[in-house]
């Protein structure tokens, strides 16, 4: 039984990536905390969560949160959550590592592949 619509979870999604964006962690923590234990093997609610501590300048944090949510989601969405904890990872000044997570998220993620591709190029200036 699922408590909310597959709208209602898109509606808080999208509230969710507003606070992250404004760096509200607060009220977006609530909310994606509340969406990853309504929807734990899904890759989103750990990536807003992360991108508000990342517009905060919490990078560290941020990689964290997705480092520990890899065990946790789909494995079709592990990709995007190594792409995010590579760009993580990149902000917090752990290039190596950062090149190691989209390295190995690059060859099922085109998002991956993308932050891959800028991030060496970032490497080789």
């Amino acid at each position: 039984m699922n408590l909310l619509s597959a709208d209602e979870i898109r509606v808080l999604t999208e509230v969710g990536f507003v606070a992250a964006g404004r760096g509200d962690v607060q009220r977006a923590e609530r909310i994606f905390s509340a969406l990853q234990r309504l929807r734990p093997h899904r890759a989103f609610a750990y990536i807003g969560q992360a991108m508000a501590y990342m517009n905060t300048g919490r990078s560290e944090d941020s990689a964290k949160i997705l480092g520990h949510a890899v065990g946790s989601v789909d494995p079709d969405e592990r990709a995007e959550i190594e792409a995010f904890r590579g760009l993580a990872l990149q902000l917090a000044g752990r290039t190596s590592e950062s090149l190691r997570a989209l390295r190995a998220a690059a060859s099922s993620s085109s998002l991956a592949q993308a932050m891959l591709g800028e991030s060496e190029a970032a490497c080789s200036r």
